[in-house]
């Protein structure tokens, strides 16, 4: 496959050729558009920003080809993950598809000593942490709870818990700071979490003690199916106004952007500046999980506005048209990419099935009645097939 061809899914239209799903409504007044940071067009073309532009300064053609690495073995082992568990392989899958740039430019503007607090989707801040992706899958095929050792790279074990991480980051950054650590937080987490009250908690409590944090919102303008105008009547990056501390909004398909703006926002947090809130403005281009089907709540014609905004191919325009690199680095990485997918295949068809009865354990410390009575009902429940297939049923 190409490099670009694994974002190439199209939603269903019905047998007219129109889309399935109905048309979305926006609460914004005419002539309000909020401000974006952007220093890539979609065109790939380089924008200058006097604000911003000092923290890309110092990147290298090697660099930016790097950064397009990122992005494409990310989205190879994505969507590697997304094919094995339609192939009954995993029990779930949420895909990050679109939302590359997003993950890989906040996750090269991190320092080693800085701590992330991941939500259940940051497979490309994960590669960018040094987590090898077949660590990511154990807890999806249901064989753990989470296959690295969150302090061997700064990086948080997966949470499903929608917005709880955000708590979490808030107490470990006041935390480092109460040592006189000079590092930073990130908290990742989505446009629908935004609604939580752990979140608002964090807003909260980091802006009251000054934590080191940087809450990074990656506005993909889903959440499941309810759209972003269903989360808030502003733009999600205002919010941080009433908390007291800034809010930026950043092109999430723009690497070059989100590296520059989540620097800024780290360097804030280093400094003692306190909390930073970054929205960044980019896409689902999938279902939320592999068990959601996006056709039923939103149209194709959005699916294909955004297409055109792919942050993988803008990259590649702007390395294209500056010389920076040559079709020998794309036949590479290309074979690369594959070779990834290999592995990661391999790697999973490896793991051992899920234990069926890992549910029951540790729910409580001295066990209970009532959870023995549901594993009792359980298992015969899983021993009726083996009757049946005894049966030739």
């Amino acid at each position: 496959m190409t490099v670009e061809s694994t974002a190439a899914r199209k939603p269903r239209r019905s047998a007219g050729g129109k889309s399935t799903a109905g048309k979305r409504t926006t609460a914004r007044t005419p002539g309000t558009e909020p401000e974006l940071v952007q220093l890539l067009t979609p065109e790939g073309e380089r924008v200058k920003n006097a604000e911003y532009d000092k923290y890309v300064a110092q990147i290298t053609p090697e660099d930016l080809r790097g950064l397009y690495r990122d992005m494409v073995l990310t989205r190879r082992f994505d969507a590697e993950a997304t094919a094995l568990q339609r192939q009954g392989e995993l029990g779930l899958w949420a895909s990050l598809l679109g939302q590359e740039a997003a993950q890989i430019g906040s996750g090269r503007a991190l320092r080693d000593d800085d701590y992330v607090f991941p939500t259940y989707r940051e497979h490309g801040v994960a590669w960018c942490r040094g987590v090898d992706p077949t660590n990511l899958l154990g807890m999806f095929r249901g064989v753990n709870n989470g296959g690295w050792d969150p302090n061997g790279n700064n990086f948080h074990l997966y949470t499903i818990v929608i917005g709880s991480q955000t708590l979490h980051a808030t107490g470990y950054a006041m935390g480092i700071a109460k040592d006189g650590a000079d590092s930073a937080v990130i908290a990742y987490f989505g446009d629908g979490a935004s609604s939580q009250g752990d979140v608002a908690e964090s807003f909260t409590f980091s802006a009251v003690y000054n934590a080191p944090v940087v809450f990074f919102c990656q506005n993909n303008q889903w959440a499941i199916s309810e759209p972003t105008e269903k989360q808030t009547r502003v733009p999600l990056y205002q919010r941080a106004q009433g908390y007291g501390f800034p809010g930026v909004r950043v092109d999430g398909n723009d690497v070059l952007a989100c590296l520059a703006v989540t620097k800024w926002a780290l360097e804030r947090a280093r400094g003692g500046e306190g909390p930073t809130l970054v929205e960044a403005f980019t896409y689902r281009m999938g279902a939320h999980t592999t068990s959601d089907d996006p056709t039923r709540y939103r149209g194709d014609e959005e699916r294909l506005a955004w297409e055109a905004k792919d942050p993988i191919l803008r990259l590649r325009r702007y390395l294209e048209a500056a010389n920076h690199a040559d079709e020998g680095f794309f036949a590479e990485l290309e074979t690369e990419s594959e070779a990834l997918g290999r592995r990661v295949r391999e790697a999973v068809r490896a793991m051992p099935d899920p234990d069926h009865f890992a549910i029951f354990e540790n729910v409580y410390a001295d066990g209970h009645a009532l959870v023995d009575e549901e594993r009792a009902q359980f298992a015969a429940y899983q021993a009726s097939f083996a009757d049946a297939e005894g049966q030739g049923v």
